[in-house]
């Protein structure tokens, strides 16, 4: 890392160990999902630069790079990854309205989000009949993936349905939204995106859903009465909903979730190691039985080709998004994120291995 990588590190080292670690076990044990959300975090994490650190600086944002964003999203996420998801989803979304959308549209929608320390982003796919037939949808199946009906009158488009499990979705000011606007072909062809304000007419948030983890991760569900999208507010083009991202090389949603899964992992290591130094178990210190130091072992080996896929995966995507067609098209992007999904459940099963009985304990 060069030292301004080094200075980002640092401070969000220092604000999740000073101002979200001790905010995380209390609000995740809150009980209405919506009251889980503290937005004096936001603002203060805000005012440090984490909510628009992936904005470029021309607009008003810090410009940091995919490997900054990687080691940031690692670093908030050991004191709680629920928190560093809310901060990076703006990130994945800023970029997006820098990749794909039109001048007009990155000063109407842009500089209202760097000016506010509130304004969260977020994007509406999913739907209660639809989801992972969004992301690898059927090629000759027009009943397959979205629903949500979009209709042109005049100068507005007018929404009908709902999406689900939605990021930020009690929270946002702002959503990317796919809609269905052909009926009659694949998902690939008859989808259009928008932008989506939360105060358009007939767009309303729904049930904030409660999980048994990520709880201060807003998920929610939005639902389109007849909601009026001015026209000015199209991605792209119509009909080309699924081939807006087609100029973001950025790959970031894998990234994100894999940047945030190893920074669960490092303070799984972190407890794990705490815990055996420092407690007793048949007479002698945990960490002196050999079988806990295999497990830790593994923890930590895991953990740190977990690091290094996901360092070397950010720098690709990096080149690519700077134009480097050598690496546009590799896939350890995805190959990260599948790779993150079984290492962050093999680690912190481990992490509760170590622990014992404590390990089922709220408060241990």
């Amino acid at each position: 890392l060069n030292e301004e990588q080094r200075g980002w590190q640092m401070k969000a080292r220092k604000f999740a160990e000073e101002e979200i670690r001790p905010i995380s076990l209390r609000r995740d044990q809150i009980s209405d999902p919506r009251e889980t959300f503290d937005w004096e975090i936001i603002k203060k994490g805000s005012k440090l630069g984490f909510r628009t650190a992936a904005t470029p600086k021309e607009w008003g944002g810090h410009g940091i790079d995919l490997v900054t964003q990687s080691v940031v999203m690692a670093e908030l996420a050991k004191a709680d990854s629920a928190i560093s998801k809310t901060f990076s989803q703006c990130w994945k979304w800023s970029q997006l309205i820098i990749a794909v959308c039109s001048e007009e549209q990155k000063a109407r929608f842009l500089k209202p989000f760097v000016a506010d320390d509130t304004y969260l982003l977020g994007s509406g796919n999913t739907e209660p009949n639809s989801g992972s037939d969004n992301r690898l949808p059927p090629e000759d199946d027009p009943k397959a993936g979205i629903k949500l009906r979009a209709e042109r009158k005049g100068d507005d488009w007018i929404l009908n349905g709902s999406k689900l499990f939605i990021a930020n979705g009690s929270v946002a000011k702002l959503f990317f939204v796919r809609t269905r606007t052909n009926p009659n072909v694949s998902v690939r062809e008859g989808t259009t995106l928008f932008l989506v304000p939360t105060d358009t007419p007939g767009f309303r948030i729904g049930k904030v859903f409660n999980k048994r983890g990520w709880r201060f991760y807003q998920n929610a569900e939005l639902i389109f009465e007849n909601a009026r999208v001015p026209h000015a507010n199209l991605v792209g083009v119509v009909n080309g909903g699924l081939k807006a991202r087609g100029s973001d090389a950025s790959q970031f949603g894998d990234l994100e979730l894999a940047a945030n899964a190893l920074g669960i992992c490092d303070d799984a290591v972190d407890m794990a190691m705490q815990h055996a130094g420092t407690q007793s178990r048949g007479g002698k210190r945990v960490i002196e039985h050999q079988t806990v130091q295999l497990t830790l072992s593994e923890m930590h080996m895991l953990t740190e080709a977990l690091r290094s896929f996901v360092m070397r995966t950010a720098w690709e995507r990096e080149q690519a998004v700077r134009g480097d067609g050598n690496t546009r098209e590799f896939v350890n992007a995805q190959f990260v994120m599948i790779f993150s999904n079984d290492v962050v459940q093999r680690v912190t099963h481990l992490n509760m291995d170590i622990h014992g009985a404590e390990g089922c304990l709220m408060n241990a």
